[in-house]
């Protein structure tokens, strides 16, 4: 623990694997009394009245009906990235705490990944990376192909800050960009990246050539993309997912991956993360994978961690708070 008289904020812990950025820990202590959880936990009765907001970084520390009831000066939870999945978002209302997150700092990072993973699964990458280190290559095959880029439509999924950075990028590849969301985009806008309206998901699946998911996780979403939408998809399509691993069904995106059902998939989402290690998606040559780093860029991080401390103090200032997540 810090400095007694500056505000108290709950986090998981300031080091290790489940712990905030160490890079950042000086920062919020200058702002900040950190209290870890597990301090918490072994003195919640002297710890619990001084704690005014709850710091998550990479999902933790879990807010639980439990936890808000121990924590009586809670004026709010701050959760760094745009994915609010992990939070009961009415409990913690219930409890007169807000809520505020930072889509925009991981927006132009997620689209950067999104393009990244379209681009490595086309021209499969990580295949070539593999057959040009290999000690068994004495010859590069004349017939190793990859899907054309150019020219292709994309189909996003989820047309928020990240899905329309998306279509920026992909317009600058001169994709075709449709796009299907709860609610269109305005004229201006789609105008801007050339994308055109799916009101219906099937129509996007059957035209297009790649599939982005890059939609929030919600119950309306969960397991958005299963067998019978990956029947609709072209034998040549590739599916990416930088959304949640929830938002598609992995057995049913196992199966048409095995029989050739679809092309190939680029995942930086899985469920669970990570995957056991006798997974069969660990084991297919048409996957790409990568450990949800959506976001992870220094510059990303720091700016995460930034608009966390200005929302954080916003709250207890009694000021408008930047990022607030309003309950629908």
């Amino acid at each position: 623990m810090g400095d007694q008289d500056l505000p108290g904020v709950l986090v998981s812990d300031l080091e290790g694997p489940h712990g905030i950025c160490e890079d950042h820990a000086e920062d919020l202590k200058r702002h900040f009394n950190l209290i870890t959880m597990q301090d918490f936990l072994e003195n919640k009765a002297q710890l619990g009245p001084q704690i005014q907001a709850v710091y998550i970084w990479c999902g933790r520390p879990a807010v639980s009906q439990e936890l808000l009831h121990s924590l009586p000066s809670l004026k709010i939870v701050a959760s760094a990235g745009a994915g609010l999945d992990h939070l009961d978002l009415g409990l913690v209302a219930s409890f007169g705490v807000k809520v505020a997150n930072t889509p925009h700092a991981v927006s132009s990072p997620t689209a950067d990944l999104g393009m990244a993973l379209l681009l490595a699964a086309a021209r499969r990458v990580v295949e070539g990376h593999q057959l040009a280190v290999s000690p068994h290559t004495e010859n590069f095959p004349t017939d190793y192909m990859g899907q054309q880029v150019t020219g292709a439509t994309l189909g996003i999924i989820g047309m928020g800050s990240i899905g329309y950075k998306i279509a920026q990028r992909a317009r600058a590849f001169e994709m075709k960009i449709v796009y299907h969301n709860r609610k269109r985009r305005k004229l201006e806008e789609e105008e801007a990246v050339g994308a055109i309206y799916c009101e219906r998901l099937d129509d996007l699946l059957q035209w297009s050539d790649f599939v982005m998911l890059a939609v929030s996780l919600t119950p309306q979403t969960q397991g958005l993309i299963g067998k019978r939408e990956l029947r609709l998809m072209k034998p040549t399509a590739i599916l990416i997912n930088i959304g949640r691993g929830l938002l598609v069904d992995q057995e049913a995106l196992v199966e048409a991956l095995q029989t050739g059902l679809i092309k190939a998939a680029a995942l930086d989402v899985t469920y669970p993360e990570p995957l056991p290690r006798d997974h069969p998606l660990l084991e297919l040559k048409n996957v790409i994978l990568t450990p949800h780093i959506g976001s992870a860029t220094h510059q990303a991080r720091r700016q995460m961690m930034e608009n966390l401390v200005e929302s954080i103090l916003a709250s207890l200032s009694g000021l408008p708070i930047p990022n607030e997540v309003l309950l629908k």
